[in-house]
């Protein structure tokens, strides 16, 4: 593959994301996700970097699998206590113009209209700039905080998917036509009510007469992730996603992925080269080689077992303490995320990993490879992932906050822009314009199938 690659920063309006521990860093700032100029700071970082977008993990409930308990992740920061993403967006939005923003959100625990319009008037506060990163919801305590008696079976999750993203295509893409609003004082005409039209929805979850309630935004549809993994998860993103995360620890198990949902993108009726793949990616750099391992070990020594053991027993749906340290990870069929449980059984097969030998390569970043060295060095790496595997860019892990920011935008991103291999300006004036360079859905886009577009 050629050209520039994307980037992404992948965080939690939390403690902790997904390097469990590292708060604990002397000079790490991750106490302050509840600080508006924080986020202000984050963002523009990240647009002087050029990169893409400020990707938001989210999470309902809290991780009480290890341990049969909630106390460890509390204790520890697993993720808790955490705020919701949304609610950043416009302040972060104030202090830039380009740098986008993904904001995950569940299908199976909200309403499709009501998503639909604040992601609606998102786009329009951001001038075109958010992303929708579709989820499922994986906890047993979301499910029952909010109060169902269980989590909903894994496909079943994604049949809700289908029809709520069918709902939300209906609103974004039919309902509204684009010249509908006439703005007319001498007749007092606002809007051409012909040119508003009832969605009409009947399906087995949801029932939406509509109209939708906004007027068509920059975007219309918000640029769409997804990161199934599961065989009814990859089916789902084949038929829905722009740009998929990946999350896979080595070169050969992401090129594995990467080929699988090309097709899947293919049988689906879609262009295969119209979506984007982000694998996870953990950069650690240094102006030196010595320099960059010497933060390395410095962070590993930080990394909280128990923490890591508690993320991933979530994830998995797996009590990690009842297994030896020395026992192999054994393949199960999970109601929580399969891509977790995958990363270390079936898409790794040459190499058997241990309880143990997870949860230290877990501590850095969960199931995404860590580089380490110079700022040539790790372009070299990413350029290698780039070309080899066939990827389109990474989302960035963090270990320390927002020093991994920092560190990846003045010493990695000068490299980057010497080879030509990411963006010295913003293309396009909304995120959808910056990463594909279009405004609007391709027309094999399934939400383009609708009666008025």
């Amino acid at each position: 593959m050629s050209g520039p690659l994307h980037f992404n920063l992948f965080t939690m309006n939390s403690v902790e994301h997904v390097s469990p521990g590292t708060w604990t860093i002397p000079g790490d700032q991750s106490h302050r996700y509840t600080d508006r100029e924080y986020w202000t700071e984050v963002a523009r970082t990240a647009e002087r970097g050029g990169l893409d977008a400020i990707f938001f993990a989210d999470v309902r409930g809290i991780y009480d699998v290890y341990g049969d308990s909630r106390d460890p992740a509390i204790e520890r920061a697993i993720q808790t206590p955490s705020n919701v993403p949304q609610a950043l967006v416009p302040a972060m939005a104030e202090v830039t113009d380009h740098v986008g923003f993904a904001i995950t959100r569940s299908t199976s625990y909200t309403h499709p209209y009501q998503l639909a319009r604040e992601f609606s008037t998102l786009d329009h506060v951001t001038d075109g700039r958010v992303a929708f990163n579709i989820v499922t919801s994986y906890l047993e305590s979301a499910a029952r905080n909010l109060g169902l008696d269980g989590r909903i079976e894994h496909d079943d999750r994604y049949d809700r998917a289908d029809e709520f993203m069918d709902v939300c295509y209906a609103l974004w893409e039919d309902s509204w036509e684009d010249d509908a609003m006439v703005r007319d004082a001498e007749s007092g005409t606002y809007t051409d009510p012909e040119k508003v039209h009832a969605i009409d929805f009947e399906g087995e979850h949801f029932s939406v007469p509509g109209p939708h309630g906004c007027e068509p935004s920059p975007q219309r549809t918000p640029v769409l992730y997804q990161a199934g993994s599961s065989d009814r998860g990859r089916a789902f993103a084949a038929g829905n996603a722009e740009a998929v995360f990946v999350s896979q620890p080595t070169k050969a198990a992401t090129r594995d992925y990467v080929e699988d949902m090309r097709d899947r993108v293919a049988s689906a009726g879609r262009n295969p080269d119209s979506i984007k793949f982000f694998p996870g990616i953990v950069v650690i750099t240094g102006e030196t080689e010595d320099l960059a391992y010497e933060k390395y070990l410095t962070y590993r020594e930080h990394v909280s077992v128990e923490g890591t053991l508690s993320l991933l027993s979530g994830f998995i749906d797996m009590d990690l303490s009842t297994l030896d340290p020395d026992q192999p990870v054994e393949h199960i069929e999970t109601d929580a995320i399969q891509g977790a449980i995958n990363a270390f059984t079936t898409n790794d097969p040459d190499h058997e990993w241990t309880v143990g030998e997870a949860a230290q390569f877990a501590g850095l970043g969960s199931t995404s490879p860590v580089i380490v060295g110079t700022p040539g060095q790790v372009v070299d790496e990413l350029e290698a992932w780039h070309q080899a595997v066939g990827v389109d860019g990474f989302n960035l892990k963090e270990v320390t906050r927002p020093g991994t920011l920092r560190d990846f935008v003045d010493l990695v991103v000068p490299e980057l822009r010497e080879r030509g291999l990411i963006r010295e300006t913003y293309e396009g004036a909304t995120l959808r314009e910056n990463m594909f360079g279009h405004r609007g859905l391709p027309s094999d886009h399934p939400a383009r199938a609708g009666p008025n577009r």
